[in-house]
């Protein structure tokens, strides 16, 4: 029998293209990591082999005890790509739309913002390079009805029951598996969307028909600008059949060996869902929000409230920052560019991974790297698996810097001579230069392109570096966390032994957290009488009960008790003649007096102020609130993070494990060789240094140092240069 401390409790899971990573939580607040490769036609394949090899880490023998571990699992919890992938592919079902006369072409006209959406900054410059998107639902497929409300919520123009049915069955006839419903103005008032939906309910039952859903755009995403609501809607209708499969197979696996709950799924804004949540959209973002997510428990664990977050993996970097222990949202994204009203933690991405492709351009006599990747089939070139063209991680094994014999704790052995060869053979000679010296080059190019991005995503929201943290994750972000932090400027660089699967113990990290959203229409000018504020006071709680409402319906239906929820309300604040507003979580309740909206206009104030200083504050501008949300949060277990006695500064003579010649900065050095699962706090290394562990390696040029803290938290500092 395992003792109770011993067992399993929190299971969490980011599950990529390549890679599906695990993360256990012991019930006594130990906890290890694995992985496996994603298997993309049955992820609950991966997920099982990826938690045979966490289990294995932690000394259990999954196979004789999983039953007992996951019988006292209290959480499961899953992120992956599989709507993201979905949407990028185009598969789904077939949809059709109803939709007011004269709306008919609002997939044609989109918003113009899809028209570069995805698009460099340099293209979007010129609107000759502008291309619209195909319609998401062809024209065929979509019927306008007549019925009118307006943009005060009145209806003036009653619906046409004979258009609904008409419509219907025109659709039918094309084959439709899914029907949206999607008005102008249904955000303020839905009988027009309601009406529909039970109009068509009666056709598809008089038909004996049962596998035809009917999804409305009132309920899905029930916010101002028509086009992005009804888009959300249409991704939600076409590939949630797709993701919720996926997610049922996960959850029928643990389930059918003893785990007794449902499967929480990572939504985009941090929080959580079971596959039954009816606006999966929400997960589309899902892969990349765990590191997000971890990075603010580290902010609260440390003490540190300003981070930026870096995930470098082998396709894509992933830059978010946490400021002052919280992470901006987003609540329009963009998506196979097209823009879509889904709240999402603010992440920006570029194309910059060790996967990367390296190619010599001899006619303009440069080198390129990226933004293409040779992805996990055929991947690099050292993987001996077809591709001929090197790549970002064929130049860091050729110099020394990663291990052919241990990636991946040894399981796959890479080909550092067939790498030493493409390279030679593609790139160093005809550029007519030193092989060691061009990979060289190929690292300092993507390293100045990852600080360039960070410098961007930090210095357009006006902060400076110096007053962040950098922390770096992800399977390559130990790698190049010293050269990508070379001349930043920011407070501390960071990284940390369970890197390479951050993202999944950023899961570990959320309370179960749903979001809900809805338009309003309050103004507030400046200088107004205290009834007018006490007024629009009562407009807002009447949206905040009618949010709750259906988030308490919600908590029913998965099982939670409402009353171990905490429900926060969100008005979305802007100066009267702003395009772009702020979020602000309420102080309070409700508003019931005029001290009540005083506290909320003094909230939005301080926020402002925040981001973007004291001089660009403007109330006699007045305040509008176009949106309003509901936060419910029910806490969840969290990974231990105990502060451990620092030992001696030198490492134990099992950290070491010999050294290897290294070529950084146009010569060869002597590496020592360390062992990263066997350092302790206060252990220190001088460079240069590589620091191996099973998942990923952290590189330490000869003028670096690193050091443990109590937290096990591993720093880069500037060192002598030895």
């Amino acid at each position: 029998m395992i003792k109770q401390g011993e067992k399993i409790r929190v299971i969490t899971c980011d599950a990529g293209g390549t890679m599906t990573d695990m993360f256990l939580l012991k019930a006594n607040g130990t906890f290890g990591t694995g992985k496996a490769s994603t298997t993309p036609r049955d992820e609950s394949i991966s997920y099982w082999n990826a938690l045979k090899d966490a289990a294995g880490g932690l000394g259990i023998d999954w196979e004789k005890s999983a039953g007992e571990h996951l019988s006292a699992a209290e959480l499961a919890i899953y992120s992956g790509t599989a709507m993201l992938n979905s949407v990028l592919q185009g598969v789904g079902v077939i949809c059709g739309l109803i939709t007011t006369k004269g709306y008919e072409d609002m997939f044609v006209h989109e918003r113009s913002r899809g028209a570069y959406a995805g698009y460099s900054y340099t293209d979007r410059l010129h609107k000759v390079t502008h291309r619209h998107n195909e319609p998401m639902i062809n024209s065929k497929m979509v019927r306008g009805v007549r019925g009118r409300i307006n943009a005060f919520g009145q209806e003036i123009m009653p619906l046409s029951e004979g258009d609904i049915r008409d419509g219907m069955a025109h659709l039918l006839d094309k084959k439709v598996e899914a029907v949206i419903i999607c008005f102008p103005f249904s955000y303020l008032n839905p009988t027009h969307e309601l009406k529909a939906a039970e109009i068509i309910a009666g056709e598809l039952q008089k038909k004996g028909i049962t596998d035809v859903p009917v999804y409305l755009s009132c309920q899905i995403c029930p916010i101002m600008r028509e086009v992005s609501r009804v888009t959300a809607t249409t991704i939600h209708a076409k590939v949630t059949p797709i993701a919720r499969n996926a997610f049922l197979k996960v959850e029928g696996k643990i389930r059918k060996n003893g785990y007794k709950y449902p499967l929480q799924i990572v939504l985009g804004s941090g929080g959580l869902a079971t596959s039954s949540y009816p606006r999966l959209q929400e997960t589309l973002f899902s892969g990349p929000i765990g590191g997000l997510i971890g990075t603010q428990y580290i902010s609260e664990v440390c003490g540190q409230p300003n981070w930026i977050a870096t995930d470098l993996g082998g396709t894509s970097f992933d830059v978010g920052l946490v400021m002052g222990g919280r992470s901006p949202i987003l609540r329009e994204v963009e998506v196979a560019r097209h823009v879509i009203n889904i709240p999402t933690l603010s992440l920006d991405s570029i194309g910059a991974g060790t996967g990367c492709l390296v190619v010599y351009d001899p006619g303009a006599r440069r080198i390129l790297v990226g933004p293409r990747s040779a992805g996990a089939e055929p991947g690099p070139v050292c993987y001996k698996m077809g591709n001929d063209i090197p790549t970002v991680m064929d130049c860091l094994v050729v110099n020394g810097i990663i291990n052919p014999d241990y990636y991946l704790g040894g399981s796959i052995k890479l080909d550092a001579k067939l790498a030493e060869k493409a390279i030679r053979e593609k790139c160093s000679e005809p550029a007519g230069m030193d092989l060691n010296q061009f990979n060289q080059l190929v690292i300092d190019i993507i390293s100045s392109r990852i600080r360039e991005h960070v410098r961007t995503v930090v210095g357009v929201r006006g902060f400076p570096l110096g007053d962040f943290n950098m922390l770096c994750y992800g399977g390559a972000g130990p790698i190049l966390a010293a050269a990508c932090a070379e001349g930043l400027g920011v407070k501390g660089v960071a990284t940390l032994p369970f890197a390479a699967v951050f993202s999944a113990f950023g899961c570990a990290c959320m309370d179960l957290v749903h979001r809900y959203q809805k338009s309003t229409l309050v103004m507030i000018p400046y200088g107004v009488p205290d009834e007018y504020k006490v007024q629009m006071g009562q407009i807002l709680n009447l949206g905040w009960d009618a949010l709750e409402q259906t988030a308490r319906q919600e908590l029913a239906a998965e099982g939670l008790e409402a009353e171990k929820a905490e429900f926060i309300p969100i008005a979305y604040m802007r100066y009267g003649i702003q395009l772009e507003d702020v979020e602000v979580p309420l102080p309070i309740k409700r508003i019931n007096s005029v001290l009540d909206m005083d506290k909320l206009i003094g909230e939005f104030e301080r926020i402002y102020e925040q981001i973007y200083y004291t001089a660009a504050k403007y109330p006699q501008a007045g305040y509008n609130i176009f949106e309003q949300g509901l936060m419910v949060r029910v806490p969840q277990m969290k990974p231990d993070l105990p502060r451990l006695p620092l030992g001696p500064a030198e490492p134990s003579a099992s950290a070491r494990k010999g050294e290897r010649p290294v070529f950084w900065k146009d010569k060869w050095s002597k590496a020592a060789l360390f062992e990263m699962g066997e350092l302790r706090p206060g252990n220190e290394v001088k460079g240069a240094a590589v620091v191996e562990a099973p998942d990923t390696t952290l590189f330490v040029p000869p003028d670096w140092k690193i050091r443990m803290d109590d937290l096990q938290m591993i720093w880069l500092e500037r060192g002598k240069k030895q």
